[in-house]
């Protein structure tokens, strides 16, 4: 689908110079002289590569539509691929570690993910906003470090480091954010 370069949203999936690019930051320009632009900061799907281009309106861009399915995780091959389940029509895929990152240790045995793929190829892997974790270690509280704002680290049974509250202890269970590994809540 054709859209006008001014057109472009944060999240948009673009074909340009031959390439699949992520749009992550739009940021509108009307300089004093000459013709508003929108410059855009681009994440190339495949390989990660950045790329800051300038659109005007009048020029038009292929936008990309991905497919999604559901699919279900079932096993990690040591840290180098990871198998899923198509929920639909029960085939395993079978993805390298590049497709979810730092994202891997999040993964959970019989988590729902969702796999976007263009033309039959798999290109991502988006898991869940949230996941419960549990925490296997905490540093006790400091003494009148009841600050709202104070975090401890913590360590979670994945082994990764997060900052929580200071009344989390080892053994509670946690909600965490995957976008950005933040503590979100106390799980229920």
């Amino acid at each position: 689908m054709r859209i006008q370069g001014n057109a472009i949203r944060p999240g948009n999936i673009i074909e340009h110079k031959n390439r699949l690019w992520r749009a992550v930051k739009i940021q509108h320009t009307q300089p004093g002289k000459g013709g508003a632009y929108l410059q855009v900061e681009l994440k190339d799907i495949r390989d990660g590569t950045k790329l800051n281009e300038r659109f005007r309106s009048g020029e038009n861009v292929e936008k990309v539509r991905l497919d999604q399915k559901e699919h279900q995780f079932l096993y990690a091959e040591g840290t180098d691929t990871y198998t899923f389940m198509d929920n639909e029509n029960y085939e395993q895929v079978t993805l390298p570690s590049e497709f979810l990152g730092e994202q891997a240790a999040f993964l959970q045995e019989g988590m729902t993910v969702t796999i976007e793929s263009y033309e039959g190829s798999p290109i991502g892997v988006a898991l869940p906003d949230t996941v419960t974790m549990t925490i296997t270690e905490a540093d006790p509280v400091v003494k009148g470090q009841t600050a709202s704002s104070s975090y401890k680290p913590a360590v979670l049974d994945n082994g990764m480091r997060v900052m929580v509250p200071p009344h989390i202890e080892s053994g509670t269970r946690i909600v965490i954010n995957t976008a950005d590994s933040s503590y979100v809540e106390r799980a229920k």
